[in-house]
């Protein structure tokens, strides 16, 4: 068995009362608003469904991870309810700006929301899903999702969810027994279905086709469907002020996260822009190995539209075309002032994550500012990647190394503001005393697809994953 479906000493009852009945006035809520918001639709019937990944942390908080591998390929390969939840798949309906082009014609196309559930903190919590087939929004697609796909969002999301930044879970892959031809990849190529956890799939887009449509009434049941449901919050007497409100703040902490962390996610759509601000549907992502504003991950993006060092301003514009959505249902005048703010609220998250990254405490003072310029300038040099150079300086004290030259020349400044900083993590855990950085960049994971497509050899994807969640433990502060 892959050691990522390994388990020991779990319950064997299968539910727990994280799993709300349908029957109970917690019933989950996105049936409340199911009628304006997505269509009935039924997952592939599935040549094979063979379990290569499930997630048990994940499912812990949701209290699945008692399920035995024949039940979890029950659920999350062949779809089958699980009880007292959604009785049948819903394909979420939307529009979206598409490099900057407004495109009507999307939606749900190869995937659907198949459960809510409430994890252990009382958050509501989709089970959303990626290649289960076909839905009325797929037009010339064929629903499914390569197993390269599948992996690679492993990948993406173990990745990001260590270096501190919210995003989706890869709860499940299963792969599916299909030959897929791909424009894209060498085909044909196998097949696979993946499920993620995720907090909402409520995209800006959604809102986007309610206000193209004119549906007022339910734009403003969205906006408080969002901030009662998602938010936790009372939605007040103007939903859409409370929405936009939390989205500028939210999705400007998600820019400065993907800065500190080096990654670019390719392809910032307005309908892959999560309302909660977590980071979800990963494609042509990639790592950027050194501080290069003009990187890009996706080959069709000619223009550099969504290049690492564009990301806070692609997010922004996006925002603003949710601004332009509520519009429809209160004051532009009211609006203007709320999206005015991202600026100042992206400036405060990019210095808390760029300095969460390093292990240090922001001070509250104009030193923050000045370490994280002067961190920044030495990483424009690309004398050093991003990875190494948080590597070395965990803590906020430099260890002795191949790169003594470099930090010399080009991280003087960072290092005499750093005398000034007390190191918050805990610098003793193992991982602080490997040769190199747990990093992810393209090479590394061409070589992890090449082991399971050529050898069907999934132990470098199981130890890296493994290698990752380690350098996540090495990254959290202590209580």
């Amino acid at each position: 068995m892959p050691a990522t479906t390994q388990r020991a000493g779990l319950r064997r009852t299968p539910f727990d009362l994280h799993i709300i009945p349908m029957a109970s006035p917690h019933q989950p809520p996105l049936a409340g608003i199911a009628d304006f918001l997505a269509d009935s639709v039924q997952s592939a019937d599935f040549p094979k469904t063979i379990l290569r990944f499930r997630n048990n942390s994940a499912a812990a908080s949701v209290g699945l991870d008692g399920l035995s591998d024949e039940e979890w390929v029950a659920h999350f390969g062949r779809f089958r309810p699980l009880p007292g939840n959604l009785p049948e798949p819903l394909a979420l309906r939307y529009h979206g700006h598409q490099f900057r082009v407004y495109n009507p014609d999307i939606g749900d196309g190869r995937g659907f929301t198949f459960a809510q559930l409430q994890d252990d903190k009382g958050r509501w919590l989709d089970l959303g899903t990626k290649g289960s087939g076909t839905t009325p929004y797929s037009r010339f697609g064929d629903g499914r999702l390569t197993l390269n796909g599948g992996v690679r969002e492993i990948l993406a999301t173990e990745m990001l969810e260590a270096l501190g930044v919210n995003t989706s879970k890869s709860f499940s892959l299963i792969e599916t027994g299909e030959d897929l031809q791909r424009n894209d990849e060498p085909s044909p190529t196998r097949s696979s279905v993946l499920v993620r956890l995720s907090h909402g799939h409520i995209r800006i887009g959604s809102f986007q086709r309610l206000a193209m449509l004119g549906q007022t009434e339910e734009l403003n049941r969205l906006a408080t469907y969002v901030i009662e449901h998602l938010y936790g919050e009372a939605p007040g007497d103007e939903p859409a002020l409370g929405l936009l409100e939390q989205v500028v703040g939210r999705t400007a902490r998600l820019a400065a996260s993907y800065m500190a962390a080096g990654f670019v996610h390719g392809v910032l759509n307005s309908d892959n822009i999560n309302v909660t601000g977590e980071s979800f549907d990963y494609g042509p992502w990639r790592f950027t190995p050194f501080w290069d504003p003009e990187f890009t991950a996706a080959y069709f993006d000619h223009q550099g539209l969504y290049a690492f060092g564009r990301q806070p301003q692609a997010i922004h514009w996006d925002v603003v075309q949710l601004a332009i959505a509520l519009s429809k249902v209160v004051d532009v005048e009211a609006l203007a002032p709320i999206l005015d703010t991202f600026p100042e609220h992206y400036e405060a998250a990019y210095g808390k994550a760029m300095l969460a990254r390093l292990g240090v405490r922001p001070r509250g003072d104009e030193d923050d500012l000045a370490l994280v310029q002067a961190i920044e300038r030495g990483l424009l040099t690309r004398t050093v990647g991003i990875d190494r150079f948080f590597f070395d300086w965990s803590g906020g004290r430099r260890r002795p190394g191949p790169y003594d030259r470099t930090y010399a020349e080009h991280f003087g400044e960072a290092e005499a503001i750093l005398a000034r900083y007390d190191g918050a993590r805990m610098t003793d855990h193992p991982y602080w005393s490997d040769a190199e950085p747990c990093s992810m960049h393209i090479d590394e994971v061409e070589a992890i697809w090449a082991a399971i497509d050529g050898q069907d050899d999934w132990a470098p994807l199981n130890a890296k994953v493994a290698a990752i969640r380690r350098m996540g433990e090495a990254h959290r502060w202590p209580n």
